[in-house]
């Protein structure tokens, strides 16, 4: 128990000092592109259902 408690102390600092040092990526311009543009949420496209309506049984023994 103590030593897979020392390897996992030991793998964790080592992967936290590697990741400090690491410089951050930047983001692709398409996704700054997107993240600038809101989405109209008025302009919605119509769906087509099929079938009935669903109803929900709130009395099993009837059906």
């Amino acid at each position: 128990m103590f030593l897979l408690a020392t390897v996992t102390l030991c793998c964790g600092a080592v992967a936290s000092t590697v990741a400090l040092f690491e410089p951050a990526p930047a983001p692709d311009p398409a996704q700054q592109v997107a993240q600038r543009m809101a989405a109209d949420i008025s302009a919605q496209t119509p769906v087509r259902v099929v079938g009935a309506p669903f109803e929900p049984n709130v009395n099993p023994r009837q059906r």
